[in-house]
C-alpha cells in the first residue's frame, strides 16, 4: 500500500488540488505496478509562516 504525502505552502484551489491527487495517484500506479485501490496521497498544506528556507521564512521574502 503505497502512502504518498505531499507537503504544500497554502494557496491552491480544491480543483488543482483534486488533480494533483488524480495525477500523483496515476503516476504511482503506472510506475510501482500498484492497485489504485491501494494509493493513498495524503495532502498537508503549510501557511508561508511555518516554512523557511536557508533562515527566512516564505512569509518574509
Amino acid at each position: 500500500m503505497p502512502i504518498i504525502n505531499v507537503k504544500l505552502i497554502e494557496g491552491r484551489s480544491d480543483e488543482q488540488l483534486k488533480n494533483l491527487v488524480s495525477e500523483v495517484t496515476d503516476a504511482v500506479e503506472r510506475t510501482t505496478g500498484a492497485n489504485k485501490e491501494a494509493i493513498h496521497v495524503i495532502i498537508e498544506e503549510m501557511k508561508k509562516e511555518h516554512y523557511g528556507v536557508a533562515g527566512i521564512r516564505k512569509s518574509d521574502n
